[in-house]
């Protein structure tokens, strides 16, 4: 007969996947969704994009990467049902999406007025069970409307990723995960800011599509030509990543109440 001892040690053994140790990956109790990065999924916990949870991806500024590094996400999108893109500070460039294999007929692109619209429009999202993933670009807001957020994609049990300025790393969040993304040469460098698991003392380095701007169908000028260069493109911006996947800026100005950075 098994000593106390010894059915206690059984019993703590029996919870210790429940239990998260700060040495070590936390064993969620839903796998993630593979990035489509394996060595992204290596250092997450779940092996990939959480799901029903909240993940906060930090910018330096629009078009460092981050669509390329969620076009694997994209272009998973079943038939049924949706993915949303609310409130993006650039119109994505459906041409270029197209030619990475997103089923644009799957995808839904949400304009607000103002980031209370923006996380509204977040929470209905969540709420119709119908969408395969969530991306938010959100500048502001505070703890109680992250949690808000949160808590929606719990129930929902839908990924949602905050696309966030790298300046409010230092604030607190209920996001279970946050990465800050940087541009590298052919790719894009992410640094794990906050994960169930121990902190990593470099970042991880990606290669994402198009690593060469002769490549990029985004690039393409008003004729139609895709082989202009950083250097000779009239609206390249050489602080921007070769990733943006955004329509080329227009010669003329856009029409009257048109916003361009996200809120």
């Amino acid at each position: 007969m098994a000593t106390p001892a010894a059915r206690s040690a059984t019993a703590l053994s029996a919870l210790d996947h429940l239990v998260w140790r700060g040495d070590r990956l936390a064993v969620e109790a839903a796998p993630g969704r593979p990035t489509g990065h394996p060595a992204l999924d290596a250092v997450l916990p779940g092996g990939g994009w959480p799901t029903g949870a909240l993940t906060e991806l930090l910018i330096p500024h629009f078009g460092v990467g981050e669509l390329g590094l969620l076009l694997p996400q994209l272009r998973n999108i079943p038939a049924g049902r949706w993915g949303v893109c609310i409130a993006p500070p650039g119109l994505p460039y459906a041409p270029a999406l197209a030619a990475a294999g997103v089923p644009l007929g799957r995808l839904l692109l949400v304009q607000a007025e103002s980031p209370a619209h923006a996380r509204w429009a977040c929470r209905q999202a969540l709420a119709s069970r119908s969408c395969e993933i969530v991306l938010l670009w959100l500048a502001e807001a505070d703890m109680a409307a992250l949690r808000r957020l949160q808590l929606a994609a719990e129930d929902s049990a839908t990924p949602l990723i905050l696309l966030r300025p790298a300046s409010v790393a230092g604030q607190a969040s209920p996001a279970v995960l946050r990465l800050e993304l940087s541009a590298d040469r052919g790719g894009v460098q992410v640094r794990v800011l906050k994960r169930r698991g121990p902190m990593l003392a470099a970042p991880v380095r990606l290669m994402l599509p198009w690593s060469a701007a002769r490549s990029r169908p985004d690039l393409a000028t008003a004729t139609g030509s895709s082989t202009d260069t950083p250097t000779s493109h009239p609206h390249f911006d050489p602080d921007a990543s070769v990733h943006a996947l955004v329509r080329p800026r227009p010669a003329r100005s856009g029409p009257a109440g048109f916003h361009a950075g996200a809120q």
